[in-house]
């Protein structure tokens, strides 16, 4: 299962991807994962939560993240929450031209029954249809 987080930039949508993690931890059974580009927020999470700071891996362009993505759910087998903070962003690409990543994206979380959320900056009305779906 995906849920978007979207909205223009300083609308509080980090906020909310951190409330959401946060909330998880008393509700989880397996292991939590946030993904983010910064260090910024750390101390936010709750420590249950693995924090990862993408920017420490050299996370450049769609492919890479989607390996990226792979490699921290093989890690482990019982991933139960995905959190990606700003997922264009570390992408480095534009959210029209990330259907492939969506895709892959939906198939992994089937397949491992993952509960994923990202945040978008971007206004629900200018979002792709492809992504449209997850609001």
């Amino acid at each position: 299962m995906i849920t978007i987080i979207a909205g223009a930039k300083g609308s509080g949508k980090t906020k909310k991807i951190i409330d959401a993690a946060n909330a998880a931890v008393g509700m989880a059974k397996g292991h939590l994962i946030f993904v983010t580009d910064t260090t910024r927020y750390m101390y936010d999470i709750d420590r249950n939560v693995r924090f990862i700071n993408s920017s420490e891996y050299q996370v450049a362009g769609e492919d890479a993240l989607c390996g990226f993505i792979k490699g921290v759910i093989a890690g482990n087998n019982d991933n139960e929450y995905i959190f990606i903070d700003g997922v264009a962003r570390i992408a480095g690409k534009p959210l029209d031209q990330m259907a492939g990543f969506f895709y892959m994206l939906e198939r992994i979380s089937e397949k491992n029954d993952l509960k994923v959320t990202m945040t978008i900056s971007a206004d629900v009305e200018t979002l792709p249809d492809f992504i449209k779906k997850y609001l």
